[in-house]
């Protein structure tokens, strides 16, 4: 019979595929936005530096790098892009590689993600709604197509604007749940992360609301995302584009080392 593999394991053991000098990797998923449950994958998101050679060669590279591991039930994965392609997508509004900069769970840093996280502050803007709006929607579509409803989709939706709405308040990035009910205080939050952890990842809704109620909720919380954009002293557009440019030439030079 073949031993469990320790969860600490499971995670870095992605980490040595990574051909390319990585800048730091996250975790993300369910781990990241508060409630994980036994059956949940590892989901490691982050930067990869691919050096100089490479890119200034006349072949054509790839700027996503992944890879998958299958082990006892599991499927965690390692997802990077390339410095160049990731500076692009934060400088266009994606708070999904805000959420993965920010996530307090570190695997791995190569000495750059302080000085990252205090260039990608000054890319947060009120634009940012629009990238909520329609992560949650789609969020949103797979739940309703979802013959059985899960719970961990539903969850996925609420936690998507309740984070587009703090950052529109804020200015900061939060992508737990947990900790971002604590000042939205919907009650029914709590049951459907209680049901998740004590659960597995594709569990149906059970007792509690139906699709009726959380269609009314999805509702209300896209109407507060727009209000809470449109008085946001967020800025309109972002100012960290040249210290992007900055360090992408001096990651590159250091690849090149």
């Amino acid at each position: 019979m073949t031993a469990a593999i320790n969860p600490l394991d499971r995670r870095y053991s992605l980490l040595a595929t990574q051909p390319y000098p990585l800048v730091f990797v996250t975790l993300s998923g369910s781990h990241l936005y508060g409630f994980p449950s036994a059956d949940s994958d590892f989901d490691l998101r982050g930067m990869h530096t691919t050096p100089p050679n490479i890119v200034l060669g006349l072949d054509d590279f790839r700027e996503t790098v992944e890879a998958k591991t299958e082990a006892d039930g599991y499927e965690d994965e390692l997802v990077t892009h390339d410095a160049r392609k990731y500076f692009h997508l934060l400088a266009k509004n994606n708070g999904y590689v805000l959420e993965q900069i920010f996530s307090p769970i570190i695997l791995h840093d190569g000495g750059y993600l302080a000085e990252l996280r205090a260039i990608a502050k000054t890319c947060i803007t009120r634009r940012h709604e629009l990238h909520y709006k329609g992560f949650g929607y789609g969020e949103w579509l797979k739940f309703v197509n979802a013959p059985t409803k899960p719970v961990k989709r539903v969850l996925y939706v609420f936690r998507v604007f309740m984070t587009g709405i703090h950052l529109m308040r804020t200015g900061d990035v939060e992508a737990n749940i947990v900790k971002l009910n604590e000042d939205f205080r919907f009650p029914y939050i709590d049951d459907l992360i209680a049901q998740k952890r004590s659960g597995l990842e594709k569990d149906g809704l059970i007792g509690g609301h139906g699709l009726d109620f959380y269609t009314r909720e999805y509702h209300k919380l896209e109407d507060l995302l727009k209000a809470e954009a449109e008085r946001s002293a967020l800025p309109l557009d972002p100012t960290g584009r040249p210290a992007l440019n900055d360090l992408l030439l001096r990651l590159r030079t250091e690849a090149a080392s």
